[in-house]
């Protein structure tokens, strides 16, 4: 089994934190993985984006050009990737910012991950609520495992932090 996912927002939303959690969880679970990211030239507020592949074998190369799914972010990314997921891939987007688009052929789940984000404490763990859709979705990683790298990443001395990123991932968890 490999998964090639694309990762797509503006910077400040959090997009390279959602792709090392992805990628980190995977490699908890004894997975092959890369994670390629991608800054705009003007980071916060500048385009962003990052590629994860997740395998059960060796992988070749980092790059993706077809993903089998996407986590997009923001309408300007939205545009940008969607043609880079294969027919009848998953492609999973904030509503808060992407309007519903009017083709077939791809999966679309489309929920407000930013306003589900501000009504779990902080606006900026829309990132966690998207993962947690995502993962609820199509079971590529545990739940514990993200919790995991979620812990890991909380900073010491602000375990309030890692508890708003819990309660955003169980807020994506209940979408699916």
């Amino acid at each position: 089994m490999t998964e090639k996912i694309i990762i797509a927002g503006e910077g400040g939303q959090g997009i390279m934190l959602l792709g090392k959690v992805l990628a980190e969880a995977a490699m908890l679970e004894g997975r092959f993985v890369t994670w390629l990211p991608s800054y705009g030239a003007e980071v916060r507020g500048g385009t962003a984006h990052c590629m994860v592949i997740v395998s059960d074998e060796q992988i070749g190369s980092p790059y993706i050009k077809q993903a089998d799914s996407a986590i997009i972010m923001n309408n300007p990314s939205f545009e940008r990737f969607k043609d880079r997921v294969q027919k009848k891939g998953l492609i999973i987007a904030n509503s808060s910012l992407v309007p519903p688009p009017q083709e077939s052929g791809r999966r679309f789940v489309f929920h407000p991950f930013t306003s589900l984000a501000i009504g779990a404490g902080n606006i900026k763990v829309a990132n966690m609520v998207a993962i947690g859709c995502f993962i609820r979705i199509t079971g590529l990683v545990k739940k514990e495992s993200v919790l995991k790298v979620i812990q890991a990443h909380t900073p010491a001395g602000r375990q309030e932090v890692g508890e708003v990123n819990k309660r955003a991932l169980a807020e994506g968890m209940a979408l699916a």
